[in-house]
Protein backbone atom coordinates (compact mmCIF):
# COMPACT_ATOMS: atom_id res chain seq x y z
CA UNK A 1 0.00 0.00 0.00
CA UNK A 2 1.45 3.63 -0.88
CA UNK A 3 1.78 6.02 1.26
CA UNK A 4 0.46 8.50 -1.09
CA UNK A 5 -3.67 9.23 -1.05
CA UNK A 6 -3.86 11.25 -3.12
CA UNK A 7 -1.64 11.88 -6.24
CA UNK A 8 -2.20 14.58 -8.88
CA UNK A 9 -0.20 15.60 -11.98
CA UNK A 10 -0.45 18.61 -14.71
CA UNK A 11 -3.87 19.26 -13.23
CA UNK A 12 -5.73 22.56 -14.87
CA UNK A 13 -9.19 23.63 -14.08
CA UNK A 14 -9.94 26.48 -17.16
CA UNK A 15 -13.41 28.51 -16.79
CA UNK A 16 -14.35 30.05 -20.58
CA UNK A 17 -15.87 33.62 -20.59
CA UNK A 18 -16.81 35.41 -23.68
CA UNK A 19 -16.17 38.60 -24.67
CA UNK A 20 -18.37 40.13 -27.34
CA UNK A 21 -20.22 37.80 -29.83
CA UNK A 22 -17.55 35.66 -31.26
CA UNK A 23 -14.39 36.32 -28.74
CA UNK A 24 -14.10 33.41 -26.37
CA UNK A 25 -11.23 33.50 -23.31
CA UNK A 26 -10.42 31.36 -20.47
CA UNK A 27 -10.09 31.97 -16.55
CA UNK A 28 -7.01 30.31 -15.83
CA UNK A 29 -8.12 28.96 -12.32
CA UNK A 30 -5.66 26.10 -11.82
CA UNK A 31 -3.06 25.62 -14.13
CA UNK A 32 -0.34 22.87 -13.93
CA UNK A 33 -0.63 22.10 -10.52
CA UNK A 34 1.53 18.46 -9.47
CA UNK A 35 1.85 17.26 -6.33
CA UNK A 36 0.98 14.46 -3.54
CA UNK A 37 -1.16 14.11 -0.46
CA UNK A 38 0.12 11.49 2.20
CA UNK A 39 -2.10 9.27 3.88
CA UNK A 40 -3.41 10.73 7.24
CA UNK A 41 -1.80 14.41 6.65
CA UNK A 42 -2.76 17.25 6.20
CA UNK A 43 -1.63 19.53 3.77
CA UNK A 44 -2.52 23.10 3.31
CA UNK A 45 -3.15 25.14 0.95
CA UNK A 46 -2.81 28.81 1.17
CA UNK A 47 -2.93 32.15 -0.66
CA UNK A 48 -4.82 35.38 -1.72
CA UNK A 49 -8.53 35.50 -2.45
CA UNK A 50 -8.77 34.50 -6.28
CA UNK A 51 -5.62 32.81 -6.42
CA UNK A 52 -7.80 29.14 -7.16
CA UNK A 53 -7.51 27.15 -4.07
CA UNK A 54 -11.13 26.61 -3.61
CA UNK A 55 -11.33 26.13 -7.56
CA UNK A 56 -8.58 23.33 -6.81
CA UNK A 57 -10.65 21.41 -4.01
CA UNK A 58 -13.36 21.09 -6.09
CA UNK A 59 -11.54 19.79 -9.06
CA UNK A 60 -10.16 17.46 -7.11
CA UNK A 61 -13.16 15.50 -6.01
CA UNK A 62 -14.39 16.53 -9.12
CA UNK A 63 -17.28 18.55 -8.18
CA UNK A 64 -15.81 20.71 -11.20
CA UNK A 65 -14.70 18.72 -14.22
CA UNK A 66 -11.04 19.42 -14.68
CA UNK A 67 -9.62 20.54 -18.04
CA UNK A 68 -7.16 19.00 -18.22
CA UNK A 69 -4.85 16.48 -16.09
CA UNK A 70 -4.61 13.47 -13.83
CA UNK A 71 -5.94 12.34 -10.35
CA UNK A 72 -4.92 9.29 -8.77
CA UNK A 73 -6.88 8.24 -5.22
CA UNK A 74 -5.66 5.56 -3.56
CA UNK A 75 -3.70 4.17 -6.78
CA UNK A 76 -6.93 4.27 -8.81
CA UNK A 77 -7.19 6.79 -11.57
CA UNK A 78 -9.89 8.59 -11.38
CA UNK A 79 -9.32 11.06 -14.11
CA UNK A 80 -6.83 11.02 -16.95
CA UNK A 81 -7.00 13.32 -19.45
CA UNK A 82 -4.50 11.78 -21.46
CA UNK A 83 -0.88 12.95 -22.52
CA UNK A 84 0.31 13.85 -19.64
CA UNK A 85 4.39 13.31 -18.93
CA UNK A 86 5.02 11.03 -15.51
CA UNK A 87 8.22 9.93 -14.58
CA UNK A 88 8.33 6.84 -12.73
CA UNK A 89 10.74 6.19 -9.76
CA UNK A 90 13.50 4.79 -12.21
CA UNK A 91 13.66 8.67 -14.13
CA UNK A 92 12.09 7.12 -17.18
CA UNK A 93 9.58 8.72 -19.24
CA UNK A 94 6.14 7.89 -19.75
CA UNK A 95 2.79 9.47 -21.28
CA UNK A 96 -0.84 8.45 -19.91
CA UNK A 97 -3.98 7.36 -21.62
CA UNK A 98 -7.24 9.24 -21.60
CA UNK A 99 -9.05 7.83 -18.79
CA UNK A 100 -12.46 8.88 -16.78
CA UNK A 101 -13.93 7.05 -14.11
CA UNK A 102 -17.34 6.82 -12.76
CA UNK A 103 -17.50 9.13 -9.80
CA UNK A 104 -19.88 7.96 -7.96
CA UNK A 105 -17.94 5.12 -6.09
CA UNK A 106 -15.53 7.29 -5.09
CA UNK A 107 -18.21 9.94 -3.74
CA UNK A 108 -18.61 7.99 -0.68
CA UNK A 109 -14.72 8.21 -0.27
CA UNK A 110 -13.72 11.74 -1.00
CA UNK A 111 -16.23 14.14 1.07
CA UNK A 112 -16.03 18.53 1.57
CA UNK A 113 -16.77 21.12 3.87
CA UNK A 114 -17.62 24.11 2.66
CA UNK A 115 -16.81 27.59 3.36
CA UNK A 116 -20.29 29.34 3.78
CA UNK A 117 -22.01 26.86 6.47
CA UNK A 118 -25.76 28.58 5.86
CA UNK A 119 -25.12 28.78 1.94
CA UNK A 120 -24.27 24.93 1.68
CA UNK A 121 -27.24 24.03 4.10
CA UNK A 122 -30.67 23.34 2.74
CA UNK A 123 -33.15 24.97 4.83
CA UNK A 124 -35.87 22.97 3.82
CA UNK A 125 -34.54 20.02 5.59
CA UNK A 126 -33.92 19.82 9.10
CA UNK A 127 -30.76 18.58 10.39
CA UNK A 128 -31.47 15.11 10.48
CA UNK A 129 -32.55 14.81 7.13
CA UNK A 130 -29.89 16.62 5.76
CA UNK A 131 -27.06 13.89 7.68
CA UNK A 132 -29.07 11.13 6.99
CA UNK A 133 -29.48 11.83 3.55
CA UNK A 134 -25.83 10.69 2.35
CA UNK A 135 -26.71 7.60 3.85
CA UNK A 136 -29.96 6.95 1.41
CA UNK A 137 -28.12 7.46 -1.36
CA UNK A 138 -25.30 5.11 -0.82
CA UNK A 139 -27.63 2.53 0.74
CA UNK A 140 -25.62 2.50 4.48
CA UNK A 141 -27.62 1.06 7.35
CA UNK A 142 -30.37 -0.74 6.36
CA UNK A 143 -33.04 0.56 8.61
CA UNK A 144 -34.87 3.73 9.16
CA UNK A 145 -33.82 3.06 12.79
CA UNK A 146 -29.98 2.52 12.16
CA UNK A 147 -29.88 5.67 10.18
CA UNK A 148 -31.14 7.47 12.93
CA UNK A 149 -28.52 5.94 15.00
CA UNK A 150 -25.75 6.58 12.89
CA UNK A 151 -27.09 10.34 12.70
CA UNK A 152 -27.45 11.19 16.40
CA UNK A 153 -24.04 9.83 16.60
CA UNK A 154 -22.50 12.39 13.98
CA UNK A 155 -24.53 14.92 16.34
CA UNK A 156 -22.78 13.92 19.40
CA UNK A 157 -19.24 13.79 17.62
CA UNK A 158 -19.41 16.85 16.46
CA UNK A 159 -20.51 18.41 19.53
CA UNK A 160 -24.03 18.95 19.27
CA UNK A 161 -27.18 16.76 20.33
CA UNK A 162 -29.72 14.44 19.67
CA UNK A 163 -32.32 16.57 20.08
CA UNK A 164 -30.82 19.18 17.04
CA UNK A 165 -31.60 16.51 14.37
CA UNK A 166 -35.48 17.52 14.04
CA UNK A 167 -34.25 21.46 14.04
CA UNK A 168 -33.59 23.64 10.64
CA UNK A 169 -30.40 25.23 9.92
CA UNK A 170 -31.26 28.93 10.24
CA UNK A 171 -31.99 28.08 13.55
CA UNK A 172 -28.58 27.78 14.38
CA UNK A 173 -25.40 29.76 15.09
CA UNK A 174 -22.50 29.57 12.22
CA UNK A 175 -20.44 27.55 14.38
CA UNK A 176 -22.90 25.26 15.10
CA UNK A 177 -24.16 24.91 11.02
CA UNK A 178 -20.23 24.65 10.28
CA UNK A 179 -20.90 21.52 12.80
CA UNK A 180 -24.02 19.85 11.10
CA UNK A 181 -21.67 20.48 8.13
CA UNK A 182 -18.71 18.60 8.72
CA UNK A 183 -21.17 15.79 10.54
CA UNK A 184 -23.28 15.41 7.13
CA UNK A 185 -18.97 14.74 5.21
CA UNK A 186 -18.31 12.41 7.85
CA UNK A 187 -21.82 10.10 7.27
CA UNK A 188 -20.21 8.26 4.67
CA UNK A 189 -17.09 7.48 6.88
CA UNK A 190 -14.57 9.25 4.13
CA UNK A 191 -10.90 8.66 3.73
CA UNK A 192 -10.42 12.39 2.44
CA UNK A 193 -11.85 15.73 2.98
CA UNK A 194 -11.16 19.02 1.29
CA UNK A 195 -11.65 21.66 4.27
CA UNK A 196 -12.78 24.90 2.06
CA UNK A 197 -11.86 27.50 4.11
CA UNK A 198 -14.19 26.00 7.24
CA UNK A 199 -13.09 28.87 9.69
CA UNK A 200 -13.25 31.65 7.39
CA UNK A 201 -16.89 32.62 8.05
CA UNK A 202 -16.85 32.16 12.13
CA UNK A 203 -16.17 34.10 14.83
CA UNK A 204 -12.76 34.24 16.01
CA UNK A 205 -13.75 32.56 19.02
CA UNK A 206 -15.23 29.70 17.23
CA UNK A 207 -12.44 28.92 14.72
CA UNK A 208 -10.32 27.50 17.53
CA UNK A 209 -12.98 25.12 17.98
CA UNK A 210 -13.82 24.03 14.72
CA UNK A 211 -9.83 23.38 14.31
CA UNK A 212 -9.81 21.43 17.55
CA UNK A 213 -12.01 19.26 16.37
CA UNK A 214 -11.30 18.19 12.82
CA UNK A 215 -7.35 17.37 14.27
CA UNK A 216 -8.87 15.24 17.24
CA UNK A 217 -11.55 13.25 14.12
CA UNK A 218 -8.16 13.27 12.08
CA UNK A 219 -6.67 11.52 14.66
CA UNK A 220 -9.32 9.34 15.62
CA UNK A 221 -10.56 8.60 12.17
CA UNK A 222 -7.39 8.32 10.46
CA UNK A 223 -8.39 11.18 8.14
CA UNK A 224 -6.86 12.97 5.58
CA UNK A 225 -7.51 16.47 4.77
CA UNK A 226 -7.03 19.00 2.49
CA UNK A 227 -7.17 22.22 4.24
CA UNK A 228 -7.33 26.02 2.46
CA UNK A 229 -7.61 29.03 3.31
CA UNK A 230 -5.77 32.36 3.19
CA UNK A 231 -4.51 33.00 6.58
CA UNK A 232 -0.80 31.18 6.42
CA UNK A 233 -0.72 31.28 10.26
CA UNK A 234 -3.85 29.21 10.65
CA UNK A 235 -2.27 26.87 8.09
CA UNK A 236 0.86 26.22 9.52
CA UNK A 237 -0.72 25.34 12.47
CA UNK A 238 -3.04 22.88 11.53
CA UNK A 239 -0.79 21.24 8.28
CA UNK A 240 2.09 19.13 8.17
CA UNK A 241 3.10 20.29 4.72
CA UNK A 242 2.31 23.38 3.21
CA UNK A 243 1.16 24.60 -0.71
CA UNK A 244 1.76 28.13 -1.64
CA UNK A 245 -0.80 29.28 -4.64
CA UNK A 246 -0.29 32.58 -6.70
CA UNK A 247 -2.80 32.96 -9.84
CA UNK A 248 -3.49 29.51 -10.48
CA UNK A 249 -0.01 28.13 -9.85
CA UNK A 250 2.21 26.14 -7.05
CA UNK A 251 4.74 28.73 -6.05
CA UNK A 252 6.28 27.11 -3.07
CA UNK A 253 5.58 23.33 -1.59
CA UNK A 254 7.21 22.30 1.73
CA UNK A 255 6.75 21.02 5.61
CA UNK A 256 5.15 23.24 7.71
CA UNK A 257 7.86 24.04 10.02
CA UNK A 258 10.72 24.21 7.11
CA UNK A 259 8.33 27.11 4.91
CA UNK A 260 7.62 28.65 8.21
CA UNK A 261 11.14 29.47 8.88
CA UNK A 262 12.64 29.09 5.63
CA UNK A 263 10.48 30.31 3.31
CA UNK A 264 12.43 30.55 -0.19
CA UNK A 265 10.10 32.12 -2.66
CA UNK A 266 9.07 36.02 -2.47
CA UNK A 267 5.89 35.68 -2.30
CA UNK A 268 5.91 33.12 0.75
CA UNK A 269 8.12 35.77 2.43
CA UNK A 270 5.09 38.09 1.68
CA UNK A 271 2.87 36.60 3.53
CA UNK A 272 4.52 35.34 6.50
CA UNK A 273 5.75 39.04 7.00
CA UNK A 274 1.94 40.05 7.14
CA UNK A 275 1.08 37.85 10.25
CA UNK A 276 0.82 39.74 13.35
CA UNK A 277 3.48 38.85 16.12
CA UNK A 278 2.24 39.14 19.91
CA UNK A 279 5.14 40.94 21.09
CA UNK A 280 5.95 44.63 20.19
CA UNK A 281 9.62 44.12 20.14
CA UNK A 282 9.60 41.60 17.82
CA UNK A 283 7.17 43.24 15.50
CA UNK A 284 9.19 46.55 15.40
CA UNK A 285 11.88 44.11 14.19
CA UNK A 286 9.49 42.56 11.79
CA UNK A 287 10.14 44.51 8.31
CA UNK A 288 6.72 44.06 6.65
CA UNK A 289 7.07 43.18 2.84
CA UNK A 290 4.52 45.44 1.13
CA UNK A 291 3.35 44.35 -2.52
CA UNK A 292 3.24 47.15 -5.04
CA UNK A 293 0.26 47.01 -7.87
CA UNK A 294 -2.87 44.26 -7.79
CA UNK A 295 -3.38 41.15 -8.45
CA UNK A 296 -2.96 40.53 -12.39
CA UNK A 297 -6.00 39.22 -14.78
CA UNK A 298 -6.36 35.84 -14.51
CA UNK A 299 -8.11 35.86 -18.08
CA UNK A 300 -4.71 37.20 -19.45
CA UNK A 301 -2.10 36.44 -16.79
CA UNK A 302 1.80 37.55 -17.55
CA UNK A 303 3.91 35.65 -19.04
CA UNK A 304 6.54 33.96 -17.37
CA UNK A 305 6.69 34.14 -13.51
CA UNK A 306 3.21 34.98 -12.59
CA UNK A 307 4.20 36.60 -10.05
CA UNK A 308 7.09 39.16 -11.39
CA UNK A 309 4.37 42.47 -12.20
CA UNK A 310 4.84 42.91 -8.33
CA UNK A 311 7.88 40.43 -7.39
CA UNK A 312 10.79 42.81 -5.19
CA UNK A 313 13.31 40.72 -6.83
CA UNK A 314 12.24 40.69 -10.35
CA UNK A 315 14.95 39.83 -13.58
CA UNK A 316 14.38 39.90 -17.11
CA UNK A 317 14.24 35.79 -17.17
CA UNK A 318 11.13 36.26 -14.90
CA UNK A 319 9.04 38.50 -17.50
CA UNK A 320 10.10 35.60 -20.63
CA UNK A 321 10.23 32.11 -19.02
CA UNK A 322 7.33 29.86 -16.80
CA UNK A 323 9.92 29.05 -14.13
CA UNK A 324 9.49 25.16 -13.18
CA UNK A 325 8.69 23.84 -9.75
CA UNK A 326 12.05 22.66 -8.49
CA UNK A 327 13.13 20.73 -5.05
CA UNK A 328 15.72 22.87 -3.81
CA UNK A 329 16.01 20.99 -0.19
CA UNK A 330 14.53 17.68 1.03
CA UNK A 331 10.76 17.75 0.56
CA UNK A 332 10.83 21.76 -0.10
CA UNK A 333 10.14 23.04 -3.59
CA UNK A 334 9.84 26.19 -5.17
CA UNK A 335 9.11 27.80 -8.92
CA UNK A 336 11.48 30.63 -8.68
CA UNK A 337 14.07 31.90 -11.30
CA UNK A 338 16.44 33.78 -8.49
CA UNK A 339 16.87 30.40 -5.94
Amino acid sequence: MSDKLIEVASLCKYFSVKEGLLNKKYIYAVDDLSFFINRGETLGMVGESGCGKSTLGRTLIRLYEPTSGRIVYDGQTIYDSGNIELIDDDGNKTYSKKQISEIMPFRRKMQIIFQDPSASLNDRMTVGEIIKEPLEIHNLYPGKKERNERVKELLHAVGLTAEHATRYPHEFSGGQQQRIGIARALAVEPGFIVCDEPISALDVSIQSQIINMLEDMQNDLGLTYLFIAHDISVVRHISNRIGVMYLGKLVELGKSNEISKNPLHPYTKTLLSSVPIPDPKKTRENKRIVLQGDIPNPISPPLGCRFHTRCPCVKQICKEQVPPLRELSNGHFAACHIL
